[in-house]
């Protein structure tokens, strides 16, 4: 790149942090803003990136104020007045989105991109730790904390290259995979589509960017056109019919699977998943997938499916324990609520299920209210925290409290600040947070309360 200095502008996101590692690893002169602090930020700037929270021209260190030598890259989420995006764009500086950026890095790689409206961290994390173990190495743009890596970029030997293909603000149409998963296409982001149609349009867009000779491995059941006439296609699918599915599924005592991995030219066999949950094993098989098509060591991959750690926020267990089980999960859409919980069900029959959802968006809560209301009756009690509203203004009438009539199990609302008071108060066998707000924030303080009880 001809600029030796990039400013990243909300740099504490996950996808945005992965990009600004990796142009320190490239040499460059890395800086940004973000909103709040959080142990992301505070890593970046062990990382030597400097981080600023204040939205002030003022707080742009003057390194980074030269046009000529200075590109920026922002997220969509930032509001449209935010004064330092403006001081860039009306100074001549090279302003660009971050999904350009990562469609410029990508370049010259074998593109292994894993698009969906869920599923999609956790199976490009699997194809990361696939291609490190059994496919020869690559690299990776992660969309969350892998553990194995213990972070959300991956530098490897070899020109694989993993990335997570965000379907908000269409941003995965800046990339031109060489295979790609697809793992849903369910009605979400409708604040930027406006129609469930509309979704499902941008991923037969993003498909159509597939490579000429390029394959498509999508979830059975996923229904999308299919543009691209010299496409390898394959369906994957937690049991058969399907191309890719799991056949002798057999659940450990520990809430782990072990299963045969049936592929269309072989079955490798009594395979065992290193973490817990039925919805993970479909996301294995995605992931096992792209590395058939891309190649790869038959017994290296067994070994990578055992060795996966898992990604922070995704069936991330805080305590497992006999008498007690506490757990955090990223889920903020109904279907992935749904399924998880259902996985969690699955995992420990038997026990009773308390959750913890912080809603996210006033946009989604509006749309899905009742979706959402459905998926939390198949947990036995349900503690609601007002809404995290990120990015947007709240919505006149639109709050947690829509829910509560429509949830059929014991439900009620608790304020942020009686979250640890009330969960002690309850004193749950089993626990699941679920959201993508701030919930995350809780999980620590949880975990020492709950430790503590008899």
């Amino acid at each position: 790149m001809e600029f030796s200095k990039i400013y990243f502008l909300g740099v504490g996101g996950i996808g945005m942090s992965a990009l600004a590692r990796y142009f320190v690893h490239e040499g460059k002169k890395v800086a940004g803003y973000d909103r709040t602090p959080s142990a992301l930020t505070a890593a970046l700037e062990c990382e030597g990136i400097g981080v600023t929270y204040e939205d002030s021209v003022d707080t742009i260190p003057d390194e980074f104020k030269d046009p000529s030598d200075t590109m920026v890259v922002y997220t969509p989420a930032l509001p449209s007045d935010h004064r330092q995006l403006n001081f860039f764009r009306s100074g001549g500086f090279e302003v660009v989105k971050r999904s350009r950026m990562l469609g410029v890095v990508s370049r010259g790689k074998y593109v292994m991109a894993v698009a969906g409206t869920h599923g999609k961290t956790t199976t490009t994390t699997m194809t990361a730790w696939f291609n490190r173990e059994a496919g020869g190495g690559g690299s990776a743009f992660l969309g969350g904390i892998s553990k194995n890596f213990d972070s959300n970029l991956v530098l490897g030997p070899g020109d694989r290259l993993a990335v997570e293909a965000d379907e908000f603000d269409r941003s995965f149409l800046q990339l031109q995979p060489d295979v790609a998963v697809v793992t849903a296409a369910d009605a979400d982001h409708l604040d930027i589509y406006g129609t469930h149609e509309a979704v499902r349009e941008a991923f037969s867009d993003f498909i159509a960017r597939i490579k000429p000779g390029g394959t498509l491995v999508i979830r059975r059941g996923v229904d999308l056109a299919v543009r691209n006439a010299d496409l390898r296609v394959f369906r994957y699918a937690f049991d058969g019919p399907a191309d890719f599915h799991a056949d002798r599924v057999r659940v450990l005592n520990d809430g782990r699977y072990m299963f045969d991995l049936v592929c269309p030219d072989r079955t490798i066999r009594d395979c065992t998943l290193g973490i817990p949950g039925r919805i993970n094993v479909e996301n294995c098989i995605a992931a096992a997938a792209m590395l058939w098509v891309a190649g790869f060591d038959e017994e290296k991959l067994r070994g990578a499916m055992a060795s996966f750690a898992g990604v922070r926020r995704r069936f991330d267990f805080y305590i497992n324990t006999p008498r007690r089980i506490y757990m955090d999960d990223y889920a903020h859409h109904p279907d992935e609520l749904r399924a998880a919980i259902e996985s969690v069900r699955g995992m420990f029959p038997g026990r009773r299920l308390t959750v913890v959802f912080q809603p996210h968006l006033y946009t989604r809560t509006r749309d899905f209210y009742r979706e959402f209301a459905a998926s939390l009756s198949l947990a036995d009690e349900v503690l609601l925290l007002p809404i995290y509203p990120a990015r947007e203004e709240p919505i006149e009438g639109v709050c947690s409290d829509m829910m509560l009539p429509l949830i059929s199990v014991p439900a009620q609302i608790v304020e942020k600040e009686r979250l640890l008071e009330e969960v002690t108060r309850k004193n749950p066998e089993l626990l699941v947070t679920f959201g993508a707000g701030d919930i995350d924030r809780f999980c620590e303080p949880i975990a020492e309360r709950l430790s503590l009880l008899p």
